[in-house]
């Protein structure tokens, strides 16, 4: 199986490489970048990871999508929130749920999947890598199994040799990703999941507050937060 894979270098995009890579033959991983905040960490994090698995890395420049993004994901005059564990708890579900929309950008994973499904037909790849898992499905509906197989559907008809998504992390929460990710020696020390790009995670922002309860309740040190020593 060849496969192109999606690579933002967060923890469920460098987890879902790490996995998927055992059982195929990763030949490219795509790097998009639409003005996000963390974009100069998330493209050389990206690279730091492809030249671990000895991958072609491309980025794509999708600037219209930052020109038509009001969110604080890529709109940096509106503030990013800040979340407890507390907030994750589903106590409270609105909590979570105006963070999702706070960093919403309109369709971005069906774009970057449609985009990858044209390299893959063109490397003659039948496989997009993508780390779409269940606990941020509850929250964004781009997430979920739901969203892979509509996709899948859709590449039936777009693309000749009918490309595939393959989400391995699909059910699992991020406590089962790390262990997941661990097992299968992902570098996870270069893997950055923070909303912002400065030198090192805020540890406020949703992204930062899933990773570090994950590697909390998994009983594990964060290999990123070892090599940046925090």
């Amino acid at each position: 199986m060849r496969a192109v894979t999606l690579m933002s270098s967060g923890l469920d995009s460098v987890a879902a490489l790490a996995i998927a890579q055992k059982s195929s033959d990763v030949v490219l991983a795509l790097t998009f970048d639409y003005g996000q905040r963390s974009v100069r960490r998330e493209i050389d994090y990206s690279k730091a990871i492809c030249d671990h698995y000895g991958i072609e890395h491309r980025i794509i420049l999708l600037d219209w999508l930052k020109d038509i993004t009001n969110t604080s994901l890529v709109n940096e005059e509106v503030d990013v929130p800040e979340l407890s564990v507390d907030d994750l708890s589903g106590k409270n579900e609105s909590v979570t749920e105006d963070s999702a929309k706070s960093v919403w950008v309109p369709n971005r994973n069906g774009v970057f999947l449609n985009i990858a499904a044209s390299f893959a037909e063109s490397y003659d790849c039948d496989t997009v890598i993508a780390g779409f898992n269940g606990e941020e499905a509850k929250t964004f509906p781009d997430n979920s199994k739901e969203f892979v197989d509509a996709s899948d559907r859709c590449f039936s008809y777009s693309t000749a040799n009918g490309v595939e998504v393959l989400a391995p992390l699909i059910d699992m929460d991020k406590k089962s990703i790390v262990h997941e990710a661990i097992e299968a020696k992902a570098p996870l020390e270069w893997s950055w999941s923070c909303y912002h790009g400065e030198d090192k995670p805020c540890g406020v922002c949703e992204s930062c507050v899933r990773r570090a309860r994950a590697f909390h309740e998994a009983g594990l040190k964060d290999p990123l937060m070892v090599r940046l020593d925090v």
